[in-house]
């Protein structure tokens, strides 16, 4: 883990497993028609990030290595394959899924801020749409931030489209970059520097 980071190991375990308890408990309450409701993330509806996020809680670093290989090294089509392996027939399931893989701590080969990231930009990709409200510790969000604005997009980061921006969080003291002023709170930022629109 990078000196960067704001919180140590322990604590972003903490955090990603607050946060799918949280999510599911939100989800427990939702319309079986609302699943099929257009997620943030492009392409995929909330039950596909779902599915996504039960799919990660349990991957480790050789699932990880064999669904890249599968997808020929492409991230996307390697998400995609873990989409179609959790996807359940009942909402209630998926839900189901998501209480009983909270408490893991597997990881693919990626550092621990990569948790992070996921449990937050997906958390809300979720949670937007559906008119719910997120509440994450101000230290996960912006480890998350950092996290993105130095990896590349094609690896789900966000680099490229921080390029030429100074970013301002406007409800924390942070500043990261430099060049045109982009000002937002730290989430907002995330979501976009993580090619959420954000409306």
């Amino acid at each position: 883990m990078g000196p960067s980071m704001r919180l140590n190991r322990r604590d972003v375990w903490t955090a990603v497993h607050d946060e799918r308890r949280r999510l599911a408990d939100n989800l427990a309450e939702i319309p079986d028609e609302m699943w099929q409701t257009a997620s943030l993330c492009p392409g995929w509806d909330v039950a596909d990030v779902v599915a996504h996020i039960v799919d990660t809680a349990h991957m480790g670093r050789l699932t990880f290595v064999r669904d890249m290989v599968l997808a020929r090294f492409d991230f996307d089509r390697a998400n995609d394959l873990g989409v179609r392996r959790r996807l359940r027939r009942r909402p209630a399931d998926v839900v189901a899924d998501l209480r009983a893989a909270a408490e893991l701590t597997r990881t693919p080969p990626a550092p621990p801020a990569t948790r992070l990231v996921e449990a937050i930009v997906h958390g809300e990709d979720v949670r937007r749409p559906l008119g719910l409200v997120g509440d994450y510790p101000v230290d996960a969000v912006l480890d998350a931030l950092d996290y993105q604005l130095k990896t590349a997009v094609s690896w789900g980061g966000g680099a490229e489209r921080a390029d030429g921006l100074r970013l301002i969080a406007t409800d924390c003291e942070y500043v990261a970059g430099e060049g045109r002023d982009v000002e937002g709170t730290a989430l907002d930022l995330l979501l976009t520097i993580s090619g959420r629109r954000i409306d």
